[in-house]
């Protein structure tokens, strides 16, 4: 197995590795070919190292490994993977290495029979599109025109000085001549206007170039001219600059593969699907046009199909695309012009329980959230969304994600928060730093080379300890979007501001949507129908966001949440385009507070519920080694009672309040030894430490001990009374009942309400019944946590002895007292995973024996076993041990 790279990721040559683009291309060339003083030392030593190496590729190789290789053997990692690629059966490479006919022609990969997959899909019928197509601005072919001049001088100099006269000055003369037609002929073009610019069917380029003289016939007589002037622009360059490598493209290169592109096969069929433009542009970068309107002339394909069609003729075996972003099939298959017989759609891998998806339609002051074209800039528009993302980051734990439709809407957003205070508003920090105090924020540059830094920030906030985690505002189609791993706590939401639709005005968008159309009617016949203009066009953002989206579960133990921030996306054919794994939980969400709470809900169940892979690995491996460690053989195993007790299934959890948990579902086991049952058989509840003044009959007969051969049945427990034994039964059992409560504190005396949310100001729901005061713009929710009879009335947690003896349970109201506000919490969560079984027992069991493993703690770790089914007693016995 070897990974074919670029000359950019392999090259290790000191000058080279420093270039770009075809630049480097060139240097790299030359260098290999060069003899003397300035050649390339890595290149020669490939082929012997191979020889000598004969099991190299037989382990996987990747880039690095290449990398390295290359520098201890003092040899081209480049041309290394080039020399292995013919013999490995695995093969990897970018997509434009096998798309491109260029690149496969060079590469010389042998396909037939092959297998070809292409992973992240999705992106392929934009790849192959764009592979066939070519812009030719009016710098490229100005400087065409000046390298064709340096020929005819450089040619004309050489048969002065050395007789050579193996370059004729006047075919480079010639191609500058038809150069200098070609652009004056797409200055005379007319344009109506410079929206809609010049447009013409595909073909028209023959015409267009025939008015030059460029032909079939003359074509490949004008390219071999190409050729030799870049082989002449190239030693002319190796000898003048002697010191150093020449920094300059050969930019001929580019007009020569555009006129094999047009030329290809001899033929004209594949012109049908393409259009000819000619548009106004703004010159940039260091464009002699820089700053001023100049003409671009374009050939785009709007048949991305004409590249796949060229592997099912190479006898390829198999082609498989994998990607999350796929459906609809149908029409995926269609755009690529192959059939795909075989087709799998997967489900997601999670439950119900590990992701949150909602449609919050508006911000917390009620202004609807829509990013469209006519809204956009609205100020009030960006201040509630700002003031939700607020919410949104104190309430998602670790890593956010932010995902806006286009670099343009996050600028000024960004700069809107950052300068925009809330006016009269009580608060008058900017939406910027509130969003600053829960997390720390990134933003994707705009420039792919500063790429890797903004990555690297964004983990290194995440790790930094003095934060709650970090947030990362990024672009759909952006690089954050596409591919990158944002595993556990690196994303715990994604947060999509708006629907990425292409630019309704760019040309190439414009005439790809006439495009569809024109297909559509023409297949209206056909049993397969095609998709029109505006669904490629839905199609095309919708797959966008659920690039986007697909960042937040990353394995089948992660967990997280989805928030659609627009209110476009309560429309049903909107849903109906989101990935169909996440379709089943959405919820549309009418007001701002239902979404804060649902979602800290959420969070705060997920947190005991799913354990990170990490924690899972590590609790698998402590319970491998104690599972060898107290292995026993059966002489010596302790054997209880085989009463059973039934443990009622976890309900589902659309039908019930998730706020509630009931021990009453965890029956006692109380006590399975031979001791235990001799005290049950009493009958009578004892008084115990006057908090029971009460006897009652127990209900239900007892069953027998079976008989385990001439075993004996020891104690499993520590000895203890038989007081204590029966310490924790009622007559009712005892069920704990959780109450969020998002409370937020209020700068106005006798607000009777409770404020769940933030939105730059303090806002009464007057639908809690408690309040807490808290510094203003924050939001907190508080677990109440009381006990409850059968009929779910609350009663009191404090140690009322009356209320406790009739009502509660002496063991929960201990645990109340002993526990602080935060351990309650997380014994309350661990007792829901126990009834539900959504997390691993002895993580669960583990958990609970560290939280009261502190002194005076001690018995209510011994009691709690009184609520763990028979057969996991003896787990619990080996964690108390332990603590």
């Amino acid at each position: 197995m070897v990974v074919l790279g670029s000359q950019e990721q392999l090259c290790i040559h000191e000058e080279v590795s420093l270039l770009r683009g075809r630049t480097q291309n060139n240097a790299c060339r030359l260098l290999s070919k060069r003899k003397g003083k300035k050649y390339c030392a890595y290149f020669p030593r490939v082929a012997e190292f191979v020889k000598t190496n004969p099991s190299l590729g037989d382990e996987p190789i990747d880039i690095e490994d290449l990398v390295n290789i290359g520098r201890r053997n003092q040899t081209c990692p480049y041309y290394l993977s080039r020399e292995l690629h013919a013999d490995v059966d695995i093969l990897f490479a970018p997509y434009n290495y096998l798309i491109d006919r260029e690149n496969r022609k060079t590469l010389n990969i042998e396909t037939s029979n092959s297998i070809l997959i292409f992973d992240e899909a999705h992106n392929l019928e934009s790849l192959c599109a764009d592979a066939a197509s070519f812009d030719i601005p009016a710098g490229l072919l100005t400087a065409c025109i000046t390298e064709a001049k340096n020929c005819v001088d450089l040619s004309i100099g050489r048969r002065e000085m050395s007789s050579d006269k193996s370059c004729n000055p006047d075919n480079f003369a010639i191609l500058r001549a038809l150069l200098l037609k070609l652009e004056k002929k797409i200055a005379d073009m007319p344009i109506g206007s410079k929206e809609l610019g010049f447009t013409k069917p595909g073909p028209y380029i023959y015409e267009l170039l025939a008015d030059l003289n460029i032909t079939y016939k003359t074509a490949n007589m004008l390219i071999d001219i190409i050729e030799e002037a870049i082989v002449l622009l190239q030693e002319d360059a190796g000898v003048t600059h002697k010191e150093g490598l020449n920094k300059q493209n050969c930019r001929l290169e580019s007009m020569g593969e555009f006129l094999r592109m047009v030329f290809r096969d001899a033929g004209n069929l594949h012109a049908k699907y393409y259009r000819i433009h000619i548009q106004e542009v703004e010159g940039s970068g260091h464009d002699a046009y820089k700053d001023k309107a100049s003409r671009m002339l374009s050939w785009w394909c709007f048949n991305p199909g004409i590249a796949m069609e060229e592997f099912s003729k190479w006898g390829v075996g198999s082609i498989i695309l994998t990607s999350g972003t796929l459906s609809p099939l149908d029409s995926f298959a269609d755009e690529l012009k192959l059939e795909f017989p075989i087709r799998l759609e997967n489900p997601h891998v999670i439950t119900e329980d590990q992701v949150w998806a909602g449609v919050v339609p508006v911000g917390p002051s009620g202004y609807p959230l829509n990013s469209s074209y006519r809204n956009r800039d609205s100020l009030q528009y960006k201040l509630d969304l700002g003031n939700a993302i607020v919410n949104f980051a104190r309430i998602v734990p670790d890593g956010l994600l932010v995902f806006f439709p286009s670099y343009y809407l996050l600028e000024q957003c960004v700069g809107c928060w950052k300068s925009m205070d809330n006016g009269n508003q009580s608060n008058s920090s900017t939406i910027w730093e509130r969003i600053c105090k829960h997390k720390l924020p990134v933003v994707e540059p705009r420039q792919s080379s500063l790429f890797p830094s903004a990555i690297e920030d964004y983990m290194s906030k995440l790790k930094d300890k003095s934060a709650s985690g970090a947030v990362f505002f990024a672009v759909c189609r952006g690089k954050v979007s596409e591919g990158l791993d944002f595993a556990d706590h690196a994303g715990r939401a994604v947060l999509i501001t708006g629907i990425p639709f292409a630019t309704t005005s760019n040309p190439k968008v414009r005439l790809k949507r006439e495009y569809m159309d024109q297909q559509a009617q023409l297949q209206q016949s056909s049993t397969s129908k095609g998709l029109t203009g505006e669904e490629w066009y839905n199609q095309q953002a919708s797959r966008a966001v659920n690039q986007a989206v697909g960042r937040v579960i990353r394995h089948r133990h992660d967990y997280g949440a989805i928030i659609f921030c627009d209110e476009r996306f309560t429309h049903p054919n909107r849903r109906a385009q989101v990935s169909r794994w996440i379709q089943p939980h959405m919820n549309c969400y009418s007001k701002f507070g239902e979404v804060v709470f649902s979602l800290t809900r959420f969070f705060r169940d997920a947190r005991v519920s799913n354990p990170t892979k990490r924690e899972l690995m590590q609790y698998d491996a402590r319970e491998n080694v104690s599972q060898v460690k107290d292995f026993k053989p059966l002489s010596d195993v302790e054997i209880s009672s085989t009463s059973s007790l039934h443990v009622p299934p976890a309900r589902n959890a659309k039908h019930c309040n998730k706020n509630v948990i009931n021990l009453d579902d965890i029956v006692p086991a109380n006590r399975s030894s031979l001791k235990s049952e001799k005290a049950f058989q009493d009958l009578t509840v004892k008084k115990s430490s006057n908090l029971f003044e009460f006897e009652s009959k127990l209900l239900g007969p007892l069953r027998k001990t079976p008989a385990y051969g001439h075993h004996k049945i020891v104690e499993l427990i520590r000895t203890e009374s038989d007081e204590d034994i029966i310490k924790p039964c009622s007559l009712k059992k005892p069920r704990l009942v959780i109450t969020g409560h998002e409370q937020i504190g209020s700068s106005r005396e006798g607000n009777k309400g409770s404020n769940v949310f933030d939105d730059g100001r303090l806002t009464n729901l007057g639908s809690q019944k408690k309040i807490e005061k808290l510094p203003k713009d924050e939001t907190r929710l508080q677990t109440e946590v009381a006990l409850s009879n059968s009929d779910g009335k609350l009663f009191p947690s404090a140690t009322s002895s009356q209320d406790v003896e009739n009502k509660g349970s002496t063991f929960l109201v201990q645990v109340r007292e002993k526990l602080s506000d935060l351990e309650y919490k997380e014994f309350v969560s661990y007792m829901k995973a126990l009834k539900s079984k959504a997390m691993k027992i002895g993580h669960v069991l583990e958990s609970i024996a560290r939280l009261f493993s502190l002194p005076d703690r001690l018995p209510l770790l011994h009691r709690f076993k009184d609520y763990i089914p028979v057969k996991y007693q003896s787990l619990y016995e080996q964690h108390i041990k332990r603590t």
